[in-house]
């Protein structure tokens, strides 16, 4: 959201500079998260001054110039070669001094130099309005009031505005400050807290008054849980033109396009008291009544974007005499209704809309408007006539016109301010320090919170309905410590905690899981749910049956949902290695979709891409492709987080792979890893392997609830490590061997470990050598050489019976 600081001031008179008020806005809890400077505009035409023409000569060497002297304020008059025709001596004229920077209409600058034109000296340029910015004529220069004084600055003369606007972070509940008003009163009751008295100066509306009853629009509600609350005024004799410079200026600074007088003004109310309101065109408002109602289903509607929408019979619309629909309430115009440059007749419109009614109707368009935006999150009900009363003076201000009828304003149900009772132990115990009672008490006072009654444990108050986000004891508090100011709570130095028994929770185990992974350089991702139904085709593991499909897909690239995550990733795979990042490290968290006959079953799954260099090369490191072991160990890893070892291993069925295992407990499979099928990397364009796994993540929380971790004091004594190099039967497999080593030593083997592989013409034929090291460790002595010997003796005997193992 974007608030100009100019604009501010117009409700809060303050000096300070823009840096030092967003600091306040930012610890109100209205955090800026910029503040950028606007100029009307580009360079505010410094160095441009007021110039007299004092003489003006025939160029001697050129036709279409002339030599002019030019008295710019200084003691000597500056000579100045121009080309317009239309100089003359005795003008006023703005002139460009020697040093000035001028800008294009594409914001390029160029500066003013001391030169020579045609053998003749000049020191400055006498301007049209297009090289000022002013406007677009070029046909000569622009000639000033006689009245003015040379030397006076041009910035003076067409007052130029600079700002500087605030971009604000708002979060969703400050409902209240979308808009200067709201912004205006937060930091009201910030400086009142740093001891700054500021008084809130609200735009009168004193002078609105009834000029004659000539037009009679009559407002007619049919549903009041979706309309509280309508209003509207009737002005006739407006002229429809250009917003006056000022009006544009800040809607320019806070990036809203002028379009003309009349809907400037709604749009200038909407941002200064956060009332959006509609102007209509009277004169098309059929049988001179508003009609407030829903339609049938179905029935065709053409908003102001040119767009024609269905809608829907919840859309709350508002309509003419006979049910015609002029506007989505609360969301967009019609095309047929809204001002023109030949409307004279105007019907403004202010109403409160039920949010929820709202959000629901933008959602279905897929229409997000500034209107919209504020009815969603719920406006102020007790400002509409107001607003509307602004709305209508700066109407006849900007616009002509006169008021020709009564502020219509049907309300028939009130919608009261909230009650709230807040106690002073809780507002202690919350924040964590007491506030005296007058300091909370003054605080609510400058956030409008009245008091109704007063304990000697807490006070009973009146919250005002713009506030629509206070409404409970902890809100209050919120209130009192974001005004009292979060940095101004003392810090305690002691730290208190208590352990309590563990529960298993299935989010904090899946972020504990991601935080590993990133970690280890893995990036998430997060892909649609919606995909292309020919994806199932790669696959003899998926079945088209089971496609979830869509009723009204918007294209056939979102028709089904899916029932693998690998080709989601993939595609985000496929669109890094084609942008020059070809080092995957992938991890997607998603749900799989099935439909088995009129059954429809979602799975959690997390699975894991890497593809290329596990990191990138360096002077003091090679580049080191990834591959299946890579993975497979990323894998362990995480089921050994969640206390799984001894897994199962056996191939694995599944045909996206060209090679892989399944990794198990007992009879459940708990994940697939290996290398995906190159005939599926060509469906994607990828030319380098890709490695995948799939987690059944369901099936992992499942058995990880009940898992007892493990706790053990750290050893006193020191470990002993052994290595052993074995020739081996190719068939013979590491696991086989691990096994083995801890069935013949349970106590004191503590690890078993693979660290060199060698099958070469060196080797007997069918013979392959490995390379195993061995920890042992006692917890309760030192090892002796005669005990490590022995049970490497042992070791090597078992590896010889079961395996032919011969020691290298």
């Amino acid at each position: 959201m974007k608030i100009s600081y100019n604009w501010l001031k117009q409700f809060i008179k303050i000096d300070w500079e823009a840096e030092q008020t967003g600091e306040l806005l930012t610890d109100l809890g209205l955090e800026v998260e910029g503040i950028e400077k606007i100029e009307s505009i580009k360079g505010s035409l410094v160095g441009v001054v007021v110039g007299e023409v004092l003489t003006c000569e025939k160029h001697p060497n050129a036709d279409k110039l002339s030599v002019t002297t030019v008295n710019i304020g200084k003691e000597t008059p500056i000579q100045v070669v121009c080309g317009a025709p239309n100089v003359a001596a005795g003008q006023k004229v703005p002139v460009a001094t020697v040093g000035t920077t001028l800008y294009d209409e594409n914001g390029e600058g160029f500066k003013i130099k001391k030169g020579k034109i045609r053998g003749e000296e000049s020191h400055g340029m006498i301007c049209a309005e297009d090289e000022l910015g002013l406007g677009s004529g070029h046909d000569g220069i622009m000639v000033l009031d006689n009245t003015l004084v040379p030397g006076t600055p041009a910035a003076e003369v067409f007052n130029i505005e600079v700002d500087e606007v605030f971009e604000i972070g708002l979060t969703p509940n400050r409902a209240d400050a979308m808009s200067h008003l709201g912004v205006a009163r937060d930091l009201k009751a910030g400086l009142l807290q740093q001891g700054v008295q500021k008084e809130l100066i609200s735009p009168s509306v004193s002078d609105f008054h009834v000029y004659e009853r000539l037009l009679k629009i009559d407002i007619h509600v049919k549903d009041f849980e979706k309309a509280p609350k309508y209003a509207g005024v009737a002005i006739k004799d407006v002229r429809v033109e250009d917003s006056p410079e000022w009006l544009q200026n800040r809607l320019k600074a806070i990036g809203v396009k002028p379009i003309n007088n009349v809907v400037d003004v709604t749009n200038y109310v909407l941002h200064e008291l956060g009332q959006p309101l509609h102007a209509f065109d009277a004169n098309k408002i059929i049988g001179n009544k508003v009609t407030v109602t829903t339609l049938p289903s179905g029935t065709k509607f053409t908003t102001l974007d040119g767009v024609e929408r269905e809608l829907h019979e919840e859309d709350l619309m508002i309509c003419d005499g006979e049910e015609n629909p002029m506007c989505i309430a609360g969301v967009l115009g019609g095309l047929d209704s809204g001002v023109t440059e030949r409307t004279t007749s105007v019907f403004l419109e202010a109403a409160y809309f039920n949010p929820v009614s709202i959000r629901k109707t933008a959602k279905r368009h897929g229409l997000n408007t500034d209107a919209s935006f504020r009815f969603e999150r719920g406006i102020d009900p007790n400002i509409t006539k107001y607003a509307l009363i602004r709305a209508a003076l700066l109407i006849q201000e900007v616009a002509g016109g006169r008021a020709v009828s009564d502020v219509d304003v049907v309300y028939p149900n009130r919608i009261e301010d909230f009650e709230v009772f807040v106690s002073y132990q809780n507002v202690a115990r919350i924040i964590g320090q007491e506030l005296s009672k007058d300091t909370i008490k003054n605080i609510l006072a400058s956030l409008e919170i009245k008091i109704n009654s007063e304990t000697e444990g807490g006070l009973g108050l009146v919250v005002p309905s713009y506030r629509v986000d206070v409404q409970r004891e902890a809100d209050i508090v919120e209130e009192i410590l974001r005004v009292y100011g979060y940095n101004n709570i003392e810090f305690s130095h002691k730290l208190n905690t208590s352990i309590e028994p563990s529960i298993f929770d299935g989010v904090k185990t899946e972020n504990t899981i991601a935080e590993q992974l990133r970690v280890q350089g893995f990036n998430e991702t997060m892909a649609n749910s919606l995909t292309k139904a020919s994806y199932v085709t790669l696959s003899e593991n998926l079945n088209t049956e089971h496609n979830v499909e869509m009723l009204n897909p918007l294209s056939s690239d979102l028709a089904v949902m899916r029932q693998s995550l690998l080709f989601s990733g993939l595609e985000s795979v496929a669109y890094n290695i084609n942008r020059k990042n070809s080092d995957i490290k992938f991890y997607e968290f998603g749900k799989t979709y099935h439909k088995y006959g009129e059954k429809y079953e979602e799975a959690k799954h997390l699975t894991l891409f890497v593809s290329g260099n596990r990191a990138k090369e360096t002077w003091i490191s090679a580049s080191q492709a990834t591959d299946f072991y890579y993975l497979k160990s990323i894998v362990i890893g995480v089921l050994e987080r969640l206390g799984h070892q001894n897994l199962k291993t056996t191939p694995t069925k599944n045909d996206v792979f060209a090679e892989g295992i399944t990794l198990g407990l007992g009879k459940m499979n708990l994940v697939d890893i290996g290398r995906v099928s190159p005939k599926i990397l060509k469906e994607f364009g990828i030319k380098q392997p890709v490695f995948y796994a799939d987690f059944n993540w369901d099936t992992v929380l499942k058995v990880s609830q009940n898992k007892k971790m493990k706790v053990s004091p750290l050893p006193k004594y020191p470990l002993v490590k052994r290595d052993l190099a074995l020739l081996l039967n190719k068939e013979v497999a590491f696991k086989d061997l691990y096994n083995a080593a801890f069935q013949s030593e349970k106590n004191l083997l503590k690890e078993v470990d693979l660290f060199d592989v060698y099958e070469g013409d060196k080797l007997p034929e069918g013979k392959k050598s490995y390379a195993l090291s061995f920890v042992l460790q006692d917890e309760n002595k030192t090892l002796e050489d005669k005990q490590i010997d022995k049970i490497m003796t042992k070791l090597q005997n078992s590896f010889q019976k079961q395996f032919e193992a011969v020691l290298r």
